[in-house]
Formats: C-alpha cells, sequence, structure tokens
C-alpha cells in the first residue's frame, strides 16, 4: 500500500515537466569523437562550428551499403563507436584530465555576500563543445562560516566541496544544501553542470544533450562535466583548501563518482541516489523514458553497457579504495530503480571499499519534499562534516 502511494507520487512529480521532454532521433554521434591521434585524446582544435577536438562534421547521411559482403552504414557507425569506446578505456585518465585553466572570481553584492554566498567563480571548460554558453563554467562559492568556532582560536583542516545537483536543477538546486554545509564548516562551490541554467543554448529548454539518444554526445558531454569538477577542486585547492570532497545527487552523483575515481584530490563524497550504470538508468527509470523511446530499436540495453562504460562508475570501482564514501538511496526510487542501487552498494562492499549507506523511505522526486529532505540533508552533512 505505502509503495503504491509513493510510485504514484513519483509519477504526477514526473508529468509536471512531462511536456518539456522531447523525443529527440537517434543518433551515433560519431561526430563528436575525437581525432584519430596516436598520442592521446585530448582535444585539438578543428575550426569552423565543431567542438574542440572532434571530427568534421559528416556532410551526408548514413554510409549506405554498396553491396556484396560489406558491412551496413550503421554497422560501421557502431563500430566506430565501440572501436573509440575501447580506446579511451585504455587509458581514462587522458580521458578525463583537463589542461590547468585561467579562473576569474568575481565577488558578489553585499546584500548577497550577507546571505552566506561569497561571489561567482567562472573559468574556460575543460573540454570545448559547439555552444559558446556551455563552454564558460559558472561556480557560485560558498565560505565556511561554522556555528561552532574552533576552541582557542585553533584552526583545523580547510575542508571545502564540490556541489553537483541533479540532472535539469536550475540556478538555485544545492543552494540551501550549500549554505548547510557552511554552516558545519564546510565550504563549497556550487558548479553548474554542461547546458545547465547559465549554460544552456537557446534551442534548449532542458539538458538534453548531457542525457540523450545520441551515444557519443553523451559520453563526451559527462567528461565534460568531470573535466570541470576537477578544475574546481584545483581551484579549491589552490586557495588553500587541504581536505576536499564531493556531493552529487541523480546524475551528480554518477558524475561525483567518476570525477573521485580519477581526481586524488577527493578524500570523501557524499552521493545521492547511486547506479552502477549509467544506461540502465536511462533504459528502465521513470525520468528518462523519453530518452529511451528515443534509442528503441538502434540499441539495446546490453549496447548501452558497453558503450556508455566511459561513463558508468561499475567501470573504475577498484579506485575507490582510498575514498570515504556515502550513498543515499530511496527505497521507493522509480528513476534510479533500487535494485540497481543495491548492486553497486554489494559491490562496493565485496571489495572493501570504505562506505556508509543510509536509505530514504521515499521515491527520487519526493526526496525534494519535506520531511525527506531534510532528513537527506542530514545524513549529506553530517557524513561530510565527520568523514572529511
Amino acid at each position: 500500500m505505502i509503495r503504491n502511494y509513493f510510485h504514484r507520487w513519483e509519477q504526477r512529480l514526473a508529468e509536471v515537466s512531462k511536456s518539456d521532454r522531447l523525443v529527440r532521433p537517434f543518433e551515433w554521434g560519431d561526430d563528436w569523437i575525437d581525432s584519430d591521434k596516436p598520442e592521446g585524446l585530448s582535444p585539438q582544435p578543428t575550426g569552423g562550428d565543431q567542438p574542440l577536438g572532434l571530427s568534421p562534421q559528416p556532410t551526408g547521411g548514413d554510409p549506405q551499403p554498396t553491396g556484396g559482403d560489406k558491412p551496413s552504414g550503421l554497422s560501421v557507425q557502431k563500430d566506430r563507436v565501440s572501436a573509440w569506446v575501447t580506446r579511451v578505456m585504455k587509458d581514462s585518465d587522458a580521458f578525463y584530465t583537463p589542461e590547468p585553466a585561467r579562473y576569474t572570481f568575481t565577488q558578489a553584492l553585499p546584500s548577497v555576500r550577507a546571505t552566506g554566498e561569497e561571489g561567482l567563480l567562472t573559468f574556460p571548460s575543460g573540454f570545448t563543445t559547439p555552444h559558446p554558453e556551455n563552454n564558460v563554467v559558472r561556480a557560485r562559492y560558498f565560505p565556511a562560516n561554522p556555528i561552532r568556532k574552533p576552541r582557542n582560536g585553533s584552526a583545523g583542516p580547510r575542508r571545502a566541496v564540490v556541489v553537483l545537483a541533479q540532472w535539469n536543477s536550475d540556478a538555485e538546486g544545492h543552494v540551501g544544501l550549500c549554505k548547510l554545509l557552511s554552516k558545519l564548516g564546510i565550504a563549497s562551490l556550487r558548479i553548474s553542470l554542461p547546458y545547465h541554467d547559465m549554460r544552456m543554448p537557446p534551442e534548449l529548454l532542458r539538458a538534453d544533450y548531457i542525457v540523450s539518444s545520441n551515444i557519443v554526445r553523451t559520453v563526451q558531454v559527462c567528461r565534460q562535466a568531470v573535466r570541470d569538477v576537477r578544475l574546481a577542486l584545483w581551484w579549491l585547492r589552490d586557495r588553500g583548501y587541504d581536505r576536499l570532497g564531493l556531493l552529487g545527487t541523480s546524475l551528480g552523483s554518477c558524475l561525483s563518482l567518476l570525477t573521485a575515481c580519477h581526481e586524488p584530490l577527493v578524500k570523501a563524497q557524499a552521493l545521492n541516489h547511486v547506479s552502477p550504470y549509467f544506461g540502465d538508468v536511462v533504459w528502465r527509470g521513470l525520468s528518462t523514458e523519453h530518452v529511451r523511446q528515443g534509442l528503441d530499436g538502434h540499441v539495446t540495453s546490453e549496447d548501452l553497457r558497453e558503450l556508455w562504460a566511459p561513463i558508468s562508475p561499475w567501470s573504475f570501482l577498484e579506485r575507490l579504495k582510498n575514498t570515504q564514501t556515502l550513498m543515499v538511496y530511496a527505497v521507493y526510487d522509480l528513476s534510479f530503480p533500487v535494485d540497481l542501487s543495491k548492486q553497486l552498494i554489494a559491490e562496493m562492499r565485496r571489495r572493501g571499499n570504505p562506505l556508509e549507506v543510509r536509505v530514504l523511505p521515499c521515491g527520487h522526486y519526493s526526496t525534494g519534499a519535506a520531511p525527506f529532505k531534510y532528513l537527506d540533508g542530514w545524513y549529506l552533512g553530517k557524513f561530510l562534516a565527520t568523514r572529511l
């Protein structure tokens, strides 16, 4: 009875934005593949409107069969994408490592600083896409302002986290969590994910390009997010913070896991709604039904596990042996199926990775409703306050 109640509630909450969810056509996205270069995967300028580091846009449709035993155009495209994924997986460190950036920090107005927000950090993205708006990273900075001051004026470790909100979060998403962390003595950067809020081009109503039925673009934009988070962490390090962590929700939790697996600065991460596989959530989740519709008939869920391996945490769990991790899942979640969360948790425990688990008695969307959002905030804040 309770399960049915929460499932109906989740479906009603998902309906709110259903009219904005477009079923986009399937694309392999092989025009987003990095230029084939023996020395690696670093983006290089190609000119025009192409993403830096990407192959030129094909000028015609799908390659057509020419007879005999030659493979079809679709087979050629899939093989090319699969080969690229294989190359990426051979050196994911190169794939996820950006060049250093030049940062700009703009102090907020006094009225804004009075609320706990010090200013805005901007810097060039670690991966360049065809959309100029998306190529500038924006992160709001909330310095620590603990309720309980250190005794005898002694200064403890300087702690800070990068905060990654959920897919399609607006600019205010997780700001409340940043202010909570500030009171717990932890500074934070609330980063705008690629194609979100101020990084969204006029053609979009939602952040469709980071999770979509375009196979390679989805990988590359998630790659962009990880590179951007690493650059944000480097800025915090350069400001003297010596204990760095991550807080991520939903899509943000996946990107946080990928970052923690490739950035040794991360000491602790608090994750809301988790899955071992990127593709399984897209294939089975309530929030991504429209993306699944675009994929249907072109790839299978097994294909997605292979093609989206570079953005699936399962691929890199051996890298989390020294990272304190909290995983929070919701028992009535229809967007991140619970069996997937349990599978990831079981594998983390099997590997002996340091892990704490908390369970919310609600669903995915209802996590943002009272009283569950307060319980969730308590879990996340307490973990970071004690483990970072």
